[in-house]
Protein backbone atom coordinates (compact mmCIF):
# COMPACT_ATOMS: atom_id res chain seq x y z
CA UNK A 1 0.00 0.00 0.00
CA UNK A 2 3.12 2.07 0.41
CA UNK A 3 4.40 1.76 -2.63
CA UNK A 4 0.80 2.41 -3.99
CA UNK A 5 0.14 5.73 -2.36
CA UNK A 6 4.00 6.45 -3.22
CA UNK A 7 3.21 6.44 -7.12
CA UNK A 8 -0.50 7.49 -6.84
CA UNK A 9 0.95 10.56 -4.79
CA UNK A 10 4.04 11.21 -7.69
CA UNK A 11 1.78 11.67 -10.30
CA UNK A 12 -0.97 14.36 -8.28
CA UNK A 13 1.82 15.52 -7.61
CA UNK A 14 3.22 16.07 -11.13
CA UNK A 15 0.33 17.72 -11.98
CA UNK A 16 0.04 20.11 -9.12
CA UNK A 17 3.30 21.05 -9.89
CA UNK A 18 3.08 21.77 -13.82
CA UNK A 19 0.09 24.38 -12.41
CA UNK A 20 2.21 25.57 -9.66
CA UNK A 21 4.70 26.93 -11.95
CA UNK A 22 2.19 29.03 -14.00
CA UNK A 23 1.59 30.90 -10.55
CA UNK A 24 5.47 31.01 -9.68
CA UNK A 25 6.65 32.52 -13.12
CA UNK A 26 4.14 35.14 -12.99
CA UNK A 27 4.51 35.99 -9.31
CA UNK A 28 8.51 36.09 -10.29
CA UNK A 29 8.01 38.36 -12.87
CA UNK A 30 5.52 40.28 -12.12
CA UNK A 31 4.96 39.88 -7.91
CA UNK A 32 1.00 39.30 -9.09
CA UNK A 33 -0.58 36.00 -8.04
CA UNK A 34 -2.84 35.09 -10.90
CA UNK A 35 -5.71 33.52 -9.67
CA UNK A 36 -7.57 32.74 -13.32
CA UNK A 37 -4.55 30.20 -13.63
CA UNK A 38 -6.59 27.49 -12.01
CA UNK A 39 -9.18 28.43 -14.93
CA UNK A 40 -6.80 27.65 -17.57
CA UNK A 41 -6.37 24.53 -16.35
CA UNK A 42 -10.14 23.75 -16.19
CA UNK A 43 -10.35 25.02 -19.85
CA UNK A 44 -6.92 22.83 -20.57
CA UNK A 45 -9.27 19.96 -19.36
CA UNK A 46 -12.25 20.47 -21.37
CA UNK A 47 -10.05 21.25 -24.49
CA UNK A 48 -8.89 17.94 -23.74
CA UNK A 49 -12.03 15.81 -23.60
CA UNK A 50 -13.08 17.88 -26.91
CA UNK A 51 -10.19 17.44 -28.81
CA UNK A 52 -9.75 13.31 -27.69
CA UNK A 53 -13.44 13.21 -28.61
CA UNK A 54 -12.65 14.67 -31.93
CA UNK A 55 -10.24 11.98 -32.95
CA UNK A 56 -11.81 8.94 -31.31
CA UNK A 57 -14.88 9.95 -33.80
CA UNK A 58 -12.59 10.29 -36.80
CA UNK A 59 -10.88 6.55 -35.35
CA UNK A 60 -7.37 7.98 -34.94
CA UNK A 61 -7.05 7.31 -30.83
CA UNK A 62 -8.13 3.55 -31.98
CA UNK A 63 -5.01 3.55 -34.59
CA UNK A 64 -2.94 5.65 -33.11
CA UNK A 65 -3.03 6.71 -29.23
CA UNK A 66 0.16 8.15 -28.91
CA UNK A 67 -0.31 10.65 -32.07
CA UNK A 68 -3.66 11.43 -30.42
CA UNK A 69 -2.23 12.40 -27.33
CA UNK A 70 0.32 14.33 -28.79
CA UNK A 71 -2.09 16.24 -30.77
CA UNK A 72 -4.89 16.79 -27.88
CA UNK A 73 -1.73 17.80 -25.70
CA UNK A 74 -0.34 20.39 -28.79
CA UNK A 75 -3.75 22.16 -29.36
CA UNK A 76 -4.59 22.89 -25.57
CA UNK A 77 -1.12 23.90 -25.17
CA UNK A 78 -1.31 26.51 -27.90
CA UNK A 79 -5.18 27.37 -27.26
CA UNK A 80 -4.33 27.93 -23.87
CA UNK A 81 -1.32 30.09 -24.46
CA UNK A 82 -3.31 32.78 -26.27
CA UNK A 83 -5.48 32.44 -23.45
CA UNK A 84 -2.70 33.53 -21.18
CA UNK A 85 -1.76 35.97 -23.50
CA UNK A 86 -4.87 37.73 -23.91
CA UNK A 87 -5.74 37.58 -20.03
CA UNK A 88 -2.13 39.54 -19.22
CA UNK A 89 -2.99 41.81 -21.64
CA UNK A 90 -6.79 42.46 -21.03
CA UNK A 91 -6.63 42.28 -17.21
CA UNK A 92 -3.28 42.91 -16.07
CA UNK A 93 -1.20 45.53 -18.28
CA UNK A 94 -3.79 48.23 -17.99
CA UNK A 95 -3.16 48.15 -14.46
CA UNK A 96 0.68 47.85 -14.18
CA UNK A 97 0.93 50.79 -12.55
CA UNK A 98 -1.95 50.68 -10.24
CA UNK A 99 -2.30 49.72 -6.69
CA UNK A 100 -1.53 46.32 -6.16
CA UNK A 101 -5.01 45.30 -5.17
CA UNK A 102 -6.36 46.37 -8.63
CA UNK A 103 -4.98 43.65 -10.79
CA UNK A 104 -6.07 41.42 -7.80
CA UNK A 105 -9.42 42.09 -7.85
CA UNK A 106 -9.19 41.86 -11.85
CA UNK A 107 -7.55 38.33 -11.59
CA UNK A 108 -10.71 37.11 -9.31
CA UNK A 109 -13.07 39.11 -11.86
CA UNK A 110 -11.41 37.05 -14.46
CA UNK A 111 -11.27 33.99 -13.16
CA UNK A 112 -15.31 34.05 -12.68
CA UNK A 113 -15.83 35.80 -16.27
CA UNK A 114 -13.89 32.08 -17.82
CA UNK A 115 -15.96 29.94 -15.21
CA UNK A 116 -19.19 31.27 -16.20
CA UNK A 117 -17.82 31.06 -20.26
CA UNK A 118 -16.80 27.70 -19.89
CA UNK A 119 -20.51 26.90 -18.12
CA UNK A 120 -22.46 28.38 -21.19
CA UNK A 121 -20.46 26.80 -23.35
CA UNK A 122 -20.44 23.49 -22.31
CA UNK A 123 -23.34 23.09 -19.45
CA UNK A 124 -23.22 22.16 -15.71
CA UNK A 125 -23.41 18.28 -16.12
CA UNK A 126 -19.79 16.55 -15.63
CA UNK A 127 -18.05 15.54 -18.88
CA UNK A 128 -17.03 12.25 -19.17
CA UNK A 129 -13.98 10.27 -20.92
CA UNK A 130 -13.81 6.99 -21.10
CA UNK A 131 -10.53 5.24 -20.60
CA UNK A 132 -8.16 5.19 -23.95
CA UNK A 133 -5.41 3.60 -21.66
CA UNK A 134 -4.98 0.26 -20.22
CA UNK A 135 -5.03 0.20 -16.31
CA UNK A 136 -2.75 -2.23 -15.58
CA UNK A 137 1.12 -1.19 -15.86
CA UNK A 138 4.26 -1.75 -14.72
CA UNK A 139 4.18 -4.07 -11.10
CA UNK A 140 6.63 -2.70 -8.44
CA UNK A 141 7.12 -3.93 -5.45
CA UNK A 142 3.44 -5.31 -5.55
CA UNK A 143 1.55 -2.11 -6.70
CA UNK A 144 0.59 -1.35 -9.99
CA UNK A 145 2.24 2.22 -11.91
CA UNK A 146 -0.39 2.32 -14.48
CA UNK A 147 0.55 3.63 -17.97
CA UNK A 148 -1.49 6.88 -17.52
CA UNK A 149 0.76 7.63 -14.57
CA UNK A 150 3.55 6.38 -16.22
CA UNK A 151 2.73 9.06 -18.88
CA UNK A 152 1.57 11.86 -16.12
CA UNK A 153 5.49 11.20 -14.70
CA UNK A 154 7.22 11.22 -17.76
CA UNK A 155 5.81 14.43 -19.51
CA UNK A 156 5.80 16.47 -16.75
CA UNK A 157 9.47 15.97 -15.58
CA UNK A 158 10.36 16.28 -19.43
CA UNK A 159 8.57 19.27 -19.31
CA UNK A 160 10.02 20.88 -15.99
CA UNK A 161 13.25 20.16 -17.39
CA UNK A 162 12.68 21.74 -20.41
CA UNK A 163 11.56 24.58 -18.96
CA UNK A 164 14.65 24.43 -16.49
CA UNK A 165 17.31 24.97 -19.36
CA UNK A 166 14.79 27.15 -21.34
CA UNK A 167 14.81 29.92 -18.45
CA UNK A 168 18.51 29.37 -18.08
CA UNK A 169 20.10 28.69 -21.12
CA UNK A 170 18.36 30.70 -23.32
CA UNK A 171 18.18 34.34 -24.05
CA UNK A 172 14.74 34.82 -23.32
CA UNK A 173 15.26 33.40 -20.23
CA UNK A 174 17.85 35.24 -19.44
CA UNK A 175 15.29 38.18 -19.59
CA UNK A 176 12.90 37.02 -17.65
CA UNK A 177 15.21 36.85 -14.80
CA UNK A 178 16.57 39.98 -15.63
CA UNK A 179 12.83 41.37 -15.71
CA UNK A 180 12.34 39.67 -12.28
CA UNK A 181 15.25 41.08 -10.68
CA UNK A 182 14.34 44.52 -11.82
CA UNK A 183 12.04 45.22 -14.12
CA UNK A 184 12.93 48.90 -14.61
CA UNK A 185 16.19 48.25 -15.29
CA UNK A 186 15.90 45.44 -17.75
CA UNK A 187 13.75 47.90 -19.66
CA UNK A 188 16.54 50.21 -19.21
CA UNK A 189 18.51 47.88 -20.74
CA UNK A 190 16.76 47.45 -24.34
CA UNK A 191 14.72 44.26 -22.49
CA UNK A 192 10.92 44.35 -24.22
CA UNK A 193 9.43 44.11 -21.09
CA UNK A 194 5.64 43.73 -22.41
CA UNK A 195 7.04 40.56 -24.65
CA UNK A 196 8.64 39.02 -21.62
CA UNK A 197 5.66 39.44 -19.28
CA UNK A 198 2.95 37.85 -22.51
CA UNK A 199 5.68 34.84 -23.01
CA UNK A 200 5.64 34.41 -19.18
CA UNK A 201 2.08 34.07 -19.27
CA UNK A 202 1.90 32.20 -22.23
CA UNK A 203 3.88 29.52 -21.06
CA UNK A 204 2.55 29.25 -17.67
CA UNK A 205 -0.47 28.61 -19.19
CA UNK A 206 0.65 26.07 -21.70
CA UNK A 207 1.88 24.21 -18.80
CA UNK A 208 -1.73 23.99 -17.16
CA UNK A 209 -3.11 23.13 -20.20
CA UNK A 210 -0.80 19.66 -19.82
CA UNK A 211 -2.03 19.12 -16.54
CA UNK A 212 -5.62 19.86 -17.29
CA UNK A 213 -5.34 17.06 -20.56
CA UNK A 214 -3.48 14.72 -17.91
CA UNK A 215 -6.23 15.04 -15.46
CA UNK A 216 -8.81 14.28 -18.18
CA UNK A 217 -6.72 10.88 -19.26
CA UNK A 218 -6.00 10.14 -14.88
CA UNK A 219 -9.87 11.17 -13.82
CA UNK A 220 -11.77 10.61 -16.67
CA UNK A 221 -14.23 13.28 -15.84
CA UNK A 222 -14.25 17.40 -16.28
CA UNK A 223 -16.20 20.16 -14.48
CA UNK A 224 -16.43 23.97 -15.22
CA UNK A 225 -15.53 24.41 -11.42
CA UNK A 226 -12.70 22.12 -11.31
CA UNK A 227 -10.09 25.21 -11.69
CA UNK A 228 -11.03 26.75 -8.50
CA UNK A 229 -9.50 23.39 -6.09
CA UNK A 230 -6.75 22.41 -8.24
CA UNK A 231 -5.64 26.18 -8.29
CA UNK A 232 -5.95 26.34 -4.44
CA UNK A 233 -3.40 23.58 -3.77
CA UNK A 234 -1.13 24.24 -6.99
CA UNK A 235 -1.04 27.90 -5.44
CA UNK A 236 -0.20 26.24 -1.86
CA UNK A 237 2.26 23.50 -3.79
CA UNK A 238 4.18 27.16 -4.93
CA UNK A 239 4.12 28.58 -1.39
CA UNK A 240 5.30 25.63 -0.07
CA UNK A 241 8.23 25.36 -2.03
CA UNK A 242 8.89 29.23 -2.31
CA UNK A 243 6.71 31.23 -4.75
CA UNK A 244 8.89 32.82 -7.34
CA UNK A 245 11.60 29.31 -7.42
CA UNK A 246 10.71 27.32 -9.94
CA UNK A 247 12.56 24.45 -8.57
CA UNK A 248 10.38 25.41 -5.30
CA UNK A 249 7.31 25.04 -7.52
CA UNK A 250 8.48 21.27 -8.49
CA UNK A 251 9.27 20.59 -4.99
CA UNK A 252 6.01 21.48 -3.79
CA UNK A 253 4.13 20.09 -6.33
CA UNK A 254 5.08 16.60 -5.34
CA UNK A 255 5.21 17.08 -1.87
CA UNK A 256 1.55 18.27 -1.83
CA UNK A 257 0.93 15.34 -4.11
CA UNK A 258 2.60 12.61 -1.36
CA UNK A 259 1.12 14.57 1.56
CA UNK A 260 -2.38 14.34 0.27
CA UNK A 261 -2.41 10.70 -0.87
CA UNK A 262 -0.62 9.94 2.30
CA UNK A 263 -2.98 11.75 4.25
CA UNK A 264 -6.12 9.97 2.77
CA UNK A 265 -4.79 6.67 3.21
CA UNK A 266 -3.32 6.77 6.84
CA UNK A 267 -5.34 9.54 8.23
CA UNK A 268 -8.76 9.84 6.65
CA UNK A 269 -10.03 10.24 2.81
CA UNK A 270 -12.81 12.50 3.85
CA UNK A 271 -10.37 15.40 4.71
CA UNK A 272 -8.20 14.88 1.61
CA UNK A 273 -8.54 18.33 0.09
CA UNK A 274 -8.14 19.92 3.94
CA UNK A 275 -4.47 18.65 4.23
CA UNK A 276 -3.90 21.12 1.24
CA UNK A 277 -4.78 24.13 3.67
CA UNK A 278 -2.99 22.60 6.63
CA UNK A 279 0.18 22.66 5.32
CA UNK A 280 -0.35 26.43 4.20
CA UNK A 281 -1.16 27.42 7.40
CA UNK A 282 2.04 25.75 8.50
CA UNK A 283 4.02 26.98 5.86
CA UNK A 284 3.16 30.38 6.75
CA UNK A 285 3.66 30.07 10.13
CA UNK A 286 7.29 28.58 10.57
CA UNK A 287 8.66 29.79 7.31
CA UNK A 288 6.87 32.03 4.27
CA UNK A 289 9.50 32.50 2.31
CA UNK A 290 9.15 28.34 1.52
CA UNK A 291 11.29 25.46 1.67
CA UNK A 292 13.32 26.97 -1.22
CA UNK A 293 12.80 30.58 -1.38
CA UNK A 294 14.88 33.45 -0.50
CA UNK A 295 14.30 34.98 2.85
CA UNK A 296 13.76 39.00 2.71
CA UNK A 297 13.98 41.86 5.43
CA UNK A 298 12.24 45.09 5.12
CA UNK A 299 14.22 47.85 5.08
CA UNK A 300 13.31 50.60 7.77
Amino acid sequence: MFIQQLINGLALGSVYALIALGYTMVYGVLQLINFAHGEVYMLGAYLGIIVLGVLTSLGLTATNLPLSLFITVAVSMAFCAAYGAVIERIAYRPLRHASKLSPLISAVGMSIVLQNVVMLAQGKEYKNLPPLLPSEGIAIGGANASPVQLFILGASVLLMIVLHLFVTRTRLGKAMRATSQDRVMAGLAGININRVISVTFMIGSALAAVAGVMVTLYYGVVHFFMGYLAGVKAFTAAVLGGIGSIPGAMLGGFMLGLIENFGASYVSSVYKDAFAFVVLIITLIIRPSGLLGERTHDKV
